[in-house]
């Protein structure tokens, strides 16, 4: 059996975490959340916020903060290994619902990674007033994180679905994706 790989991208605090748990509830086969934040926690302190793991600079951006992420690297080599985990779990035939943010070109190398698997990729939207208004009530977020990845996140990306967290609960943005592709 082909594992099922849905891929949900969107900027922090759109809503993909909440989306995952919730899909993980209905779906009619297991899947396993594969968070990009699990990743990104595996780099000791000392990387978090330096040149070689990651560096956050806050810069203004129409009079608001945007924290400009820039990969190092440490960094680049975890995120290129968590695309290659994927492969590798999905290739012992479990399904998966990734969680990631794609600001840095990463998609080409996902598609061949996964082109073996029933893969489907899930644009995570909202507004941008609505990711900041999220952002402050979550104790870990930079303030600026979604106004910097809002304009970059989905550039050049074609979804197989979209689904907007501002309109529809996680649950039923899930019940989307489980009947868009049969799950």
């Amino acid at each position: 059996m082909t594992a099922t790989i849905i891929l949900l991208n969107g900027a922090g605090s759109a809503g993909k975490s909440s989306i995952a748990r919730a899909l993980q509830g209905i779906a009619a086969e297991p899947f396993l959340h594969v968070q990009m934040d699990s990743f990104l926690e595996m780099l000791p302190d000392a990387l978090q916020d330096h040149a070689d793991g990651f560096s956050y600079e806050t810069m203004e951006q129409d009079g608001r903060p945007s924290v400009v992420i820039r990969a190092g690297p440490v960094g680049e080599r975890a995120l290129r290994g968590m695309r290659h985990a994927v492969a590798a779990m999905a290739g012992q035939g479990n399904n998966l619902i990734v969680d990631d943010v794609l600001c840095h070109g990463e998609m080409p190398e996902y598609v061949e990674l996964l082109s073996a698997f029933d893969f489907y990729l899930v644009g995570v939207m909202a507004p941008l007033e609505v990711l900041e208004a999220r952002e402050v009530l979550r104790a870990d977020r930079l303030p600026g994180l979604a106004r910097w990845q809002f304009e970059r996140v989905h550039r050049g990306i074609r979804y197989d679905l979209e689904v907007d967290t501002s309109i529809h609960t996680p649950l039923e943005c899930a019940y989307r994706i489980r009947g868009e592709f049969r799950l």
